[in-house]
């Protein structure tokens, strides 16, 4: 089961992912964020996953997707809220961080992207 909760605040939309992104969940992402930066040409996101209980390599996948868009739209992906060691691991392995940030929080990734 997966939860997102998407906010847009100051030129920015959070999309905060609660619960499993899996193979089984990666289709509502596509359906509700990838959709709705491809409709509104939203360019600066934060991944807010502190309340992602597990992450497997599609769901890796998916995150690696939303990060192409938007840098094809030339803005920014920052990642949030990696609390869990073995998915923080997982996402180095899968080199996430190649197209995304890493930051704390969402407070801090706002400031980022306003810099």
């Amino acid at each position: 089961m997966l939860e997102i909760d998407m906010e847009f605040r100051k030129g920015i939309l959070f999309v905060r992912f609660i619960g499993e992104l899996t193979k089984n969940t990666v289709d509502i992402v596509k359906k509700e964020v990838m959709d709705t930066l491809e409709e509104y040409g939203i360019g600066n996101v934060v991944f807010n996953i502190s309340e992602l209980k597990k992450i497997d390599h599609s769901g890796i996948e998916i995150m690696k997707e939303n990060s192409k868009l938007i840098s094809e739209q030339k803005g920014r992906a920052l990642l949030c809220g990696v609390h869990n060691l073995s998915m923080k691991r997982k996402l180095k392995q899968q080199q996430v961080f190649r197209y995304m940030d890493e930051t704390s929080d969402e407070l801090t990734a706002l400031s980022i992207i306003h810099i």
